[in-house]
């Protein structure tokens, strides 16, 4: 599966009407929803860290993967809302990175590096 089709996919649980609008409780929801779910993969690895020693088991690996995963559907989620592919994303991604990589700025600060 690629982006663009787990995009579709995911699509089909979202309860909300993809819009462009902003202040739409829907995709409000959605950019929430991503900070939410990107919080609680962040505390499950606090959590390893914190209680043990920075190993990770087997059922520790699931459940930040599953964390993952949450946040990959609010991601796919709000492109959708934009209207823009998810696999465009990724691309873009990668684009940069390797255009810093190249400039030897993959270190440093601010988005326009």
């Amino acid at each position: 599966m690629d982006f663009d089709e787990y995009q579709k996919k995911a699509s089909e649980y979202d309860l909300s009407e993809a819009t462009t609008d902003l202040k739409a409780v829907g995709f409000i929801e959605k950019v929430l929803g991503l900070v939410g779910e990107a919080g609680e993969t962040a505390d499950k690895i606090k959590k390893i860290l914190r209680d043990k020693d920075g190993v990770v088991s087997d059922e520790d690996r699931d459940l930040v993967v599953k964390e993952l995963g949450d946040t990959l559907w609010y991601i796919a989620s709000i492109a959708r809302y934009l209207d823009v592919p998810l696999n465009k994303i990724a691309i873009g991604n990668i684009d940069k990175l390797e255009s810093r990589k190249q400039r030897n700025k993959l270190h440093g600060e601010g988005d326009i590096r």
